[in-house]
C-alpha cells in the first residue's frame, strides 16, 4: 500500500471542561448523510449533513456527559474533513490529534432508512483514515491517558490500519493504559466471516474491556450464552455482552454474570446505539460506578441514540441525574425470567 503524505495537525482543539483528557479514541470518522424526516433514501426530497464514526461517537457521548477526551484520527484536507473536525469539536472532544491529509478524501456514508430496519452505504475506499498506521498510534498514545478506544472496524479499513490497532494495543500494555475494544463486526469489510473471526478474537484476548452483541457472537464463534462468548473471546479483562432491546450482562470471569434489562424507547433510527452504550458503561466505569450501575447507564445512553435519526441524541437529563439512576437502578424494567446468560 502506498504510504500517505505527511499531514497537518489539525487546528482548534478543545479539551472538555478545561481538562487534560485521559480518554483517548482512536478510529474512522466520515461525513454522513440521512434523509430529514427519517423515510427510504430513495424517496428522500432532502437530506442532513452530519458525521459519525464508532470511536469519535463514543468520543462525543463521553464529552456530553462532561468528561474530558480526544479523538485521534485521520481525516481529508478538504470541505467534508473540515466539517467533520468542527463538529466533533463543537462537541467538546479535544480533537489535537487528528491529522489532516491532503493526498486522501474523507469518506462519506448515507443511511438510508427502511420500515423495521436501517441500511447504511459507505463511500471510503481510498479515504484519508484508511491509511492511519502505527505513527497514529504512537500520537493517540503519546501524553498519559488512562483509558485507550478502539474497534474492530479500523483493522478491517486496510494493511496499515490493521498495524496501527495491533501496535497501539501492544504500546497502550507496556504504558499501562486500559484497552476498550468493541468488536463491531461488519460483514462487508471482511473478506469472510472466519477471517474476522481470527483476526478479532486475536485482538479482543489482548484488551481489557470488550464490547460485542449477541449476534456478532454467535456469526463469528457460534457463541450464544457469555460464558460461551467469554470462552470464545479468549478471556478478557471485562466482556460486555449486548443482547438488542432486551438486555446487556457483564462478566470479569467468564462464570459470575451481572444483567441489567434494556428500557423501552420508541426507535427512530438504530444506527449508533451500540456506540452511545459503550459510552455509557465506560463513562461509569471510569466514575467506578458497580457492574450493574455500568450497565444501566450504557442503556441510558443508547435510549438517546435510539430515539434520534443522527448517531448522537440529547442526553435525557444532567449527568448527575443520569448516574443517579444508573446507581440506584429506581423504576427499572426486570429481566423477563425467559432470558438465560
Amino acid at each position: 500500500m502506498q504510504e500517505p503524505a505527511a499531514g497537518t495537525a489539525a487546528d482548534g482543539a478543545t479539551h472538555s471542561g478545561g481538562r487534560t483528557p485521559d480518554v483517548v479514541c482512536l478510529g474512522e470518522t466520515m461525513a454522513m448523510v440521512t434523509p430529514s424526516p427519517p423515510r427510504p433514501l430513495a424517496e428522500a426530497r432532502t437530506l442532513a449533513l452530519s458525521q459519525g464514526g464508532a470511536e469519535s461517537n463514543v468520543a462525543v457521548w463521553l464529552a456530553r456527559l462532561g468528561y474530558p477526551v480526544s479523538w485521534c484520527s485521520r481525516l481529508g484536507d478538504d470541505v467534508l474533513g473540515r466539517r467533520v473536525l468542527a463538529e466533533v469539536t463543537a462537541a467538546g472532544v479535544d480533537t489535537s490529534l487528528v491529522e489532516l491529509d491532503g493526498g486522501a478524501p474523507t469518506g462519506v456514508y448515507f443511511k438510508d432508512p427502511q420500515p423495521g430496519a436501517t441500511s447504511v452505504l459507505y463511500y471510503r475506499a481510498g479515504s484519508a483514515a484508511a491509511r492511519m498506521d502505527e505513527r497514529d498510534a504512537d500520537r493517540a498514545l503519546a501524553r498519559p491517558v488512562r483509558l485507550l478506544h478502539l474497534t474492530g472496524i479500523t483493522p478491517a479499513l486496510s494493511d496499515s490500519c490493521a498495524r496501527a490497532v495491533d501496535h497501539a494495543i501492544t504500546r497502550a500494555a507496556q504504558l499501562g493504559v486500559t484497552v476498550s475494544f468493541d468488536v463491531n463486526y461488519r460483514a462487508a469489510l471482511w473478506p469472510s466471516p472466519d477471517a474476522a473471526a481470527a483476526t478479532l478474537g486475536r485482538l479482543a484476548r489482548r484488551c481489557g474491556i470488550v464490547f460485542i452483541g449477541c449476534d456478532e457472537a454467535s456469526l463469528l464463534w457460534g457463541a450464544t450464552t457469555v460464558p460461551d462468548i467469554w470462552a470464545a473471546v479468549g478471556s478478557p479483562g471485562t466482556l460486555v455482552v449486548k443482547d438488542g432491546p432486551r438486555a446487556a450482562r457483564s462478566t470479569d470471569d467468564g462464570i459470575s454474570v451481572t444483567s441489567a434489562a434494556a428500557l423501552p424507547v420508541e426507535v427512530v433510527e438504530p444506527v449508533g446505539a451500540g456506540d452511545a452504550f459503550a459510552a455509557g458503561w465506560l463513562y461509569a466505569w471510569l466514575r467506578d460506578l458497580p457492574s450493574a450501575a455500568r450497565l444501566r447507564l450504557g442503556h441510558l445512553i443508547a435510549s438517546s441514540a435510539l430515539g434520534s435519526a443522527t448517531d448522537h441524541g440529547e442526553l435525557p437529563s444532567s449527568p448527575a441525574e443520569l448516574e443517579e439512576l444508573a446507581r440506584s437502578g429506581q423504576a427499572w424494567p426486570e429481566l423477563t425470567p425467559a432470558g438465560d446468560q
